[in-house]
């Protein structure tokens, strides 16, 4: 399959504690950055694909880092706005105990929430192989909400792939705004990511082979639910396919459905079956929880049969 992966979201700069226990004077902490969107992007273009992620960061320190490193991973960031008024959001990761993860955001009204229209090319979205989505942007804000839907109308009118990861956060909005405003997406996606939690905003709660045929009666012609320790279920056109977890210590499980969703859409661009993607998807969701960070743990192609034993090479 021919053309980049273009996507469009938030990033906000994350300090990280490394080490279990309260927050407190002195407790040591790491510096980085995060983004359900900017993870994928980086993970397809390790996997070998072109990417583009479209983004606003402040003209400060984070928004610096944030656009240094999506560079040094080849992802393109040409579209991305610059706030020169605005900061960059921040994320603060506490290891409250070695197994439990607390997380306060400061994001409301930043620089993330000021992605608009403006930066949504028409041209860039209309060559690209898969436009991806998710249902966090559309939360952030009006503007962001309308540059979601200015590139998914020029995807479908241009016949491009379009992918959505549900991606429900409910420190964004409520459950009945964010239905009403998913199943909209939903309805002119082509492959649509979910939990069976995030599955129950728009279906209702049954087993998870019958709720992924209650979201394909909704449009898409993929649909794919993570399950978690159960691995992964696929439905497409009628067949379903299941995937088990690739065994791994778990050391961070921050990012591993970003990672899983990075891998599956590599390999929806390798032109590859869905057995292939679904592969694909669960060992990058491996890699990911198997190290800290969001996406630091996404693998290269010469890394994939380290976990796996076997050539998933395309």
């Amino acid at each position: 399959m021919r053309g980049k992966l273009v996507t469009l979201g938030e990033a906000l700069g994350v300090v990280a504690a490394t080490e279990p226990g309260p927050l407190a004077s002195g407790a040591a902490m790491r510096m980085d950055f995060a983004g359900a969107e900017a993870t994928v992007a980086i993970g397809v273009s390790r996997l070998g694909h072109d990417s583009a992620w479209i983004g606003s960061v402040g003209d400060d320190a984070v928004g610096t880092m944030v656009l240094d490193r999506l560079r040094a991973e080849r992802v393109d960031v040409s579209r991305c706005r610059i706030d020169p008024e605005l900061p960059s959001g921040m994320m603060l990761r506490e290891r409250r105990t070695a197994d439990r993860i607390r997380v306060t955001y400061y994001r409301r009204g930043l620089a993330g929430s000021k992605l608009s229209v403006a930066e949504v090319d028409k041209e860039q979205i209309a060559a690209a192989g898969v436009l991806h989505l998710t249902g966090i942007t559309p939360a952030l804000s009006q503007t962001a909400r309308d540059a979601v839907h200015a590139a998914l109308d020029i995807a479908v009118d241009a016949g491009v792939l379009v992918s959505l990861d549900i991606n429900y956060r409910s420190a964004l909005w409520p459950r009945s705004a964010a239905a009403a405003e998913l199943a909209k997406l939903v309805s002119r996606s082509d492959i649509v990511f979910a939990g069976t939690d995030e599955a129950a905003l728009l279906v209702p709660t049954a087993s998870p082979a019958a709720m992924a045929e209650s979201l394909a009666a909704l449009g898409p012609s993929q649909v794919v639910l993570k399950l978690g320790a159960e691995g992964a279920l696929a439905l497409h056109r009628g067949r379903q396919i299941r995937q088990p977890v690739i065994p791994v210590t778990m050391v961070d499980p921050v990012g591993a459905g970003d990672a899983f969703v990075a891998g599956y859409l590599a390999g929806v661009l390798d032109g590859g079956p869905v057995r292939h993607s679904l592969r694909l998807a669960a060992t990058c969701g491996a890699f990911a929880v198997s190290v800290p960070g969001d996406w630091a743990g996404l693998p290269s192609r010469r890394d994939l049969d380290l976990l796996t034993g076997t050539d998933i090479q395309r």
